[in-house]
């Protein structure tokens, strides 16, 4: 977060303003006709048939799930021969407008390599199929966000806006005392911690009440706060009670705001389920005092049941440990894949000795990296997976999202983390339909989408991804992607790669 103000200005000149949910510059295609195609639409699995998708400017007119159909005069033909076609996919936890890899000062002495990869992040979500992306910034750069709605091309992009963070708390207790106030305009002001807050700070302007209404006024779709006690041996963060979860959720409720939670310990779900919140933003990790049981213990499996039966939406996030292995895993930067979403020069840093600077900051007493690997996957890496698996098995509300980048780390980078976190919930025990249904229609009903996308049905936005493997057969179909359509406008996938020189 404390990277986000030095690339304002970066991000701006990049791109102008736009209004939410904008289709992209430059104009579609008054009518395509994309044929002899199989149509897979998550509402209906069980009806997943040859047939043709005609596309009138920026919608979907017809769906014809019968083969052979008659062309409609004046469309322009796609054949779908072989190909799958489905709804674009949705990530709904991301950052776009947070760094990875770079710590503040190679930042400042490599703008231009900033000025690239802001300039690729939209079009590394859309090589991998997302059309729609929902941000969970914290610390809110309005300007910033706007500014990449109106890139040359861009998936739609909507936002919680500025968190609702406890005084003093996670994460803007990271930032220095002199200016994390300012930082984190959205605050909750706490009683309890007068001394600590800057005199002109005044209660009545920092309530929940208050705060709700600025994520309302600036246009987000959700609220976004924390429960977050800290890490390892800094478990100290102020965090708020229950009162002021019921608070938030009266207001959220009040404003039609989805109310989001981070939280990824056994503690923090707990919280958020007791408070009714709607989406818990993370898995579980972190199991506390239950940390060594190899099974799942009764205590969780009751809570997941709660998860269950109350339909909270649940984003399991797994690659976000996997990101944070990337430093001990020396395949990682040598995937192809990397060349698809970051520029050239980017990628060349991180593999440098000064690329790896983050790692001394997930090992500071040079753990050998074989058994940094076997610690996460013995620990967290296997209890979240338990945690999916138990849920997926009772066929949970789950969401997909990434957290991507989750920090300032390398092993999170735009679009290609969407295609990581797939791989990493189908090992965790969710079936490939659970995955597909996660990443569109679920995701649209919970952040109240689905009037627009999520499915492939007449009258909705025109966001359609043609595969050349169908995604209910194998993971690697994400990866199989031909073209994109966003509102309508015909994309091919190898025009979107950092490398591609468009």
């Amino acid at each position: 977060m404390r990277t986000l103000a030095a690339f304002v200005i970066v991000i701006t000149v990049l791109c102008p303003v736009a209004a939410v949910g904008a289709p992209p510059s430059g104009q579609a295609a008054d009518r395509t006709w994309i044929t002899d195609v199989t149509i897979i639409s998550p509402e209906n699995l069980d009806d997943v048939e040859k047939g043709s998708v005609l596309i009138e400017g920026d919608r979907i007119i017809t769906v014809e799930r019968r083969k052979r159909a008659k062309k409609p005069t004046g469309a322009r033909v796609v054949s779908g021969e072989g190909q799958f076609l489905i709804p674009g996919l949705i990530d709904s936890h991301v950052h776009v407008t947070s760094l990875p890899g770079m710590s503040d000062d190679q930042a400042k002495n490599n703008p231009e390599i900033v000025r690239q990869y802001f300039k690729q992040v939209p079009r590394s979500y859309l090589y991998y199929g997302y059309t729609t992306l929902v941000d969970l910034g914290v610390a809110v750069n309005h300007t910033a966000l706007e500014g990449m709605r109106q890139a040359a091309l861009h998936p739609d992009l909507y936002a919680c806006a500025d968190a609702l963070v406890f005084a003093n708390g996670y994460p803007m207790v990271f930032d220095p005392t002199t200016t994390r106030f300012q930082d984190y305009p959205n605050f909750i002001y706490d009683p309890g911690q007068a001394s600590a807050i800057p005199p002109e700070y005044k209660p009545q302007d920092h309530t929940v009440a208050a705060d709700v209404a600025r994520v309302k006024n600036s246009g987000g779709i959700c609220v976004k706060t924390f429960f977050e006690r800290g890490f390892t041996d800094k478990m100290h963060f102020p965090v708020m009670g229950p009162l002021v979860l019921a608070e938030i959720r009266k207001a959220a409720t009040q404003a039609g705001l989805v109310l989001m939670l981070h939280a990824n310990s056994f503690e923090a779900q707990k919280f958020g389920v007791n408070g009714g919140v709607d989406v818990l933003a993370h898995g579980m990790w972190h199991w506390g005092e239950l940390d060594r049981n190899n099974e799942l213990p009764p205590e969780i499996t009751k809570l997941l049941d709660e998860i269950v039966e109350r339909r909270i939406g649940y984003q399991p996030t797994i690659q976000v440990l996997n990101g944070e292995l990337s430093y001990f895993d020396s395949d990682y930067l040598r995937m192809k894949a990397l060349a698809n979403v970051i520029p050239d020069e980017m990628l060349k840093l991180f593999n440098s000795p000064e690329g790896k600077w983050f790692k001394k900051e997930l090992d500071d007493d040079n753990t050998p990296d074989a058994a940094m690997v076997r610690g996460y996957e013995q620990g967290p890496l296997r209890r979240v997976r338990q945690v999916v698996a138990y849920l997926a098995a009772k066929d949970a509300n789950l969401l997909f999202g990434t957290d991507t980048p989750s920090g300032p780390i390398y092993g999170n980078l735009p679009g290609l983390n969407g295609y990581l976190e797939m791989q990493q919930l189908q090992k965790a025990g969710m079936s490939l339909a659970q995955i597909f249904k996660a990443a569109t229609i679920k995701n649209a009903r919970e952040f109240k989408l689905d009037s627009q996308i999520g499915t492939i049905e007449p009258g909705k936005v025109a966001n359609l991804i043609l595969l050349k493997k169908s995604p209910l057969e194998s993971i690697d179909a994400y990866d199989s992607i031909v073209t994109i359509w966003v509102h309508g406008r015909t994309i091919s996938r190898d025009s979107l790669a950092a490398n591609s020189g468009k």
